[in-house]
């Protein structure tokens, strides 16, 4: 298959969830006391985190490329009309996550790891945290349906589904869990969006070969 630059660019969704796995896995050693099992992922990047530098060379690729890839894909299934008017709905908000995700973030970063949120640089990173996760949900939701009704779609929906499935156990296990086990399940959040812009980005590499081209 004769490739272009666009289905290339695809594997940036592999960097970015490789790097944001090594950033999850090997900042906590910059961080003294750091207790994965209880903490969120964010304290780690947090500005007055001690694994804050560590952090960000780890997940230097994950915040360029997660945006690089999630754009990418959006403006191939625009430009090819991949599959039917629901599914690239459901991929431009996805792509619309990424962004508000990436700027929103650092415009608003956590001041202070493992606090109560009290000032309003805080709360904004709440608000940010809040979009984000509307727009994941009704995303995804979006690509399910999709897959549901287009045949040729459900692979990519049933990706969909596994992404959601994640996100919902993370969302509802770390808000009734204790507060020991709150990190476990708030990890499962964070990665399901990663994985799933790296699936996105797979599929953008082969073109999503096979797929039926629907308006």
């Amino acid at each position: 298959m004769h490739r272009k630059l666009i289905n290339w660019l695809g594997l940036t969704g592999l960097l970015a969830l490789i790097s944001y796995t090594a950033a999850v896995m090997f900042s906590p050693s910059a961080y003294p006391g750091y207790n994965w099992m209880a903490q969120a992922v964010s304290d780690l990047s947090a500005e007055s985190a001690p694994s804050r530098m560590l952090w960000n060379q780890l997940s230097a690729v994950y915040g360029k490329c997660s945006i690089v890839c999630a754009t990418c894909v959006s403006v191939f299934v625009a430009d090819n009309r991949v599959f039917t008017k629901l599914f690239r709905t459901g991929i431009h908000l996805f792509t619309a996550m990424n962004w508000v995700s990436a700027i929103g973030y650092t415009m608003f970063p956590l001041v202070d790891s493992g606090k109560e949120i009290a000032s309003l640089l805080e709360i904004m990173h709440m608000v940010v945290t809040v979009m984000v996760v509307l727009l994941s949900i009704v995303s995804l939701i979006l690509l399910i349906i999709a897959g549901c009704r287009e045949k040729s779609a459900r692979g990519v929906g049933i990706w969909a589904a596994a992404a959601f499935a994640m996100m919902m156990t993370g969302s509802v296990g770390s808000a009734v869990v204790q507060p020991q086990f709150f990190g476990i399940f708030e990890r499962l959040s964070v990665f399901s969006a990663t994985g799933f812009n790296c699936v996105l980005g797979i599929y953008l590499f082969r073109s999503f070969e096979n797929s039926g081209r629907s308006i």
